[in-house]
């Protein structure tokens, strides 16, 4: 089957795969050869592909899933491989995001906080296997 990832502003990863593995609002869900059609919207998270026995990771920052015809399809705002994600940076976003959801008035800003945070969470998992 074959797997597109693509943001705005380029396509971030296009070839053949064995396996897929996301992270939609509802739960979590993977896609074989020959699935049913399929359209579920994205969470932040991350997207594992299996291809030849060999894993990748791609964040996926909300976005949309489609799968017809063994062709897998993610459009989302970001997307990141993990060989390509700065584990320090992204630690530093966590701490960062962390911190001001602990201040006082967190509240006026706790959602942006929060999704700050699943952000370098996804992120740093992503990477986990590099």
């Amino acid at each position: 089957m074959h797997l597109k990832i693509i943001t705005h502003e380029k396509v971030v990863f296009d070839d053949n795969v064995d396996e897929i593995y996301t992270k939609g609002t509802d739960g979590e869900f993977g896609v074989l050869k020959n699935h049913v059609p399929l359209m579920a919207s994205l969470d932040i998270g991350v997207t594992k592909v299996v291809k030849d026995g060999h894993d990748k990771y791609f964040t996926t920052m909300g976005g949309v899933f489609q799968f017809k015809d063994n062709e897998a399809l993610i459009l989302t705002n970001t997307a990141e491989c993990s060989d390509d994600i700065d584990v320090t940076r992204a630690k530093a976003a966590l701490e960062r995001a962390q911190a001001r959801l602990a201040e006082a008035d967190a509240a006026l800003d706790a959602k942006r906080a929060e999704a700050a945070v699943a952000r370098a969470m996804a992120r740093l998992k992503a990477t986990f296997n590099k």
